[in-house]
């Protein structure tokens, strides 16, 4: 068998894998789904190996999507670190075999502590599935391996089963785009997942000026703000309109600077100014300044005061695009 047919069979081997799991799901999912959902506490993931690894996988997977979890060690549980695990904690635990000794230690601790048990194991007869309050079949046919010994298909099923109790929990708890990304500020997910409040220029930084502005005071105001525009407002603060330097130098070519300079912003602007929100994903706003060829965009409230000013660049720097 050549080297490509190998791996295709690898390929094939591990999708049935997780094929196979479709139809096995039951009311043992929808159970250990409860228990997930309910837990006051944290769900601790713990496995041994390369099932470990996975653990740690499933883990990162249920915090970063609104449910506190961590991985721990079994080995080390036994050993000291069982005073991580309480009562209201839920145990997630995995075992292809159902039988891994350090895992079958904990279980009379795990008992005795009162935390919930969730069992993902390919053995559920075994003495983890037995002992479990729930136990998630995870079995498969076969490994990918072509001695059947090295664990593949079985940690590619459980990583799966993991990543499917994880999206329906999301899912249940209702768990928003702007909470992924509060829970992701450095990476590049989280920064397309930014609001407008995040990036744009609040307070004093947001250029305004009154209607009434003549325009020595409304080019000052634009060019200490750097933004290349200011919004006009009324005396209630509501947005009017905006001038920007686009506008400034057209009125330049147009008219004698005498008479640009006697206008006030409410004679020059731009009137039904385009706006946003402070809770619309920053990547939406960029793409609004994009179809509109525009480079800064104000945000108002319900009200139409104005809060603040997102300009192009910001976007830029956040490296969402």
């Amino acid at each position: 068998m050549s080297s490509l047919d190998l791996a295709r069979k690898v390929l094939r081997i591990e999708a049935a894998a997780i094929l196979g799991l479709v139809e096995r799901l039951d009311g043992a999912f929808e159970e250990a789904l409860r228990l997930l959902y309910e837990c006051r506490g944290r769900v601790i993931v713990t496995g041994m190996g390369k099932s470990g690894i996975i653990c740690r996988k499933i883990a990162a997977t249920l915090s970063s999507t609104g449910t506190p979890a961590f991985f721990l060690h079994p080995a080390e549980a036994i050993h000291g670190d069982l005073g991580a695990i309480r009562e209201d904690d839920v145990v997630l635990a995995l075992s292809h075999s159902g039988e891994t000794e350090e895992l079958i230690r904990l279980l009379e601790s795990i008992r005795r502590i009162g935390s919930k048990l969730v069992a993902m194991t390919g053995a559920p007869i075994s003495t983890l599935g037995r002992a479990a309050d729930v136990t998630l079949d995870c079995s498969i046919a076969k490994e990918a391996c072509p001695m059947n010994l090295v664990p593949t298909a079985s940690t590619t099923a459980a990583l799966a089963l993991g990543d499917a109790l994880a999206m329906t929990l999301l899912v249940r708890k209702g768990f928003r785009e702007e909470q992924f990304a509060a829970f992701h500020p450095g990476g590049k997910l989280g920064k397309k997942l930014m609001s407008v409040e995040s990036v744009m220029h609040g307070g004093d930084a947001a250029p305004r000026v009154l209607a009434s502005a003549v325009m020595p005071d409304v080019i000052h105001e634009m060019s200490s703000k750097r933004l290349g525009m200011t919004c006009v407002i009324d005396a209630d603060g509501r947005l009017a309109g905006v001038f920007t330097d686009g506008d400034l130098r057209r009125l330049m070519l147009a008219r004698p600077p005498n008479a640009v300079l006697a206008l006030t912003a409410g004679e020059a602007m731009t009137a039904k100014a385009l706006t946003i929100g402070r809770d619309m994903l920053a990547v939406e706003a960029l793409r609004i300044m994009e179809t509109h060829k525009i480079t800064s965009v104000v945000v108002v409230d319900a009200a139409q005061r104005v809060e603040g000013v997102v300009h192009l660049h910001d976007l830029w720097r956040t490296q969402m695009i």
